[in-house]
């Protein structure tokens, strides 16, 4: 049996129909990235203090129940000869917080409403003695973990944190 014109420009249109339908279903928040990371500084002297501020979007239709979050120097900041810093305070959506010398672990408030945002604050001091001028960097990298859809669906990933770099008092 021979097909029309209209009949084959007919079963086209309702493909992308219903590929646009598809399509326009994502949700509003996709375009906000999962993990915002910034620093109150991008650069800092020995004997100051640096704030990071790590914000959580929830980018699914359930409350995310459960959020575990490390944060660990990148290796160069690891292996930098001389280089003084330590965690000091944390803040924010935090139900509970281990700050050690070099790294931090923070359990964000829960439930994180589909969409909503939940924010932490990790502080760190530089010592007074540390290493610092051109080059001597502080770095991080978080590994997040969160629980969603009451616990039957979970997610994880790795991320830059931005540093600063350590300069010496003029």
């Amino acid at each position: 049996m021979r097909t029309s014109f209209m009949s084959r420009f007919g079963l086209a249109a309702v493909l992308a129909l219903l590929l646009g339908l598809f399509l326009s279903a994502a949700p509003a928040q996709a375009d906000t990235p999962l993990l915002s990371v910034s620093s109150d500084k991008a650069t800092a002297t020995p004997g100051s203090s640096v704030t990071l501020t790590l914000t959580l979007t929830n980018p699914h239709d359930t409350p995310v129940r459960f959020v575990y979050q490390s944060i660990q120097p990148t290796y160069g900041t690891s292996q930098a000869t001389g280089l003084k810093y330590a965690f000091s305070a944390c803040g924010g959506n935090v139900a509970s917080c281990d700050t050690g010398a070099t790294s931090g672990l923070v359990h964000h408030t829960v439930p994180v409403a589909a969409g909503a945002t939940t924010t932490v604050t990790l502080t760190y001091d530089i010592a007074a003695d540390s290493a610092c001028g051109s080059g001597t960097r502080i770095d991080f990298y978080t590994y997040l973990y969160y629980e969603y859809q009451s616990g039957a669906a979970a997610d994880s990933g790795i991320f830059d944190v931005p540093g600063n770099e350590v300069a010496c008092a003029a």
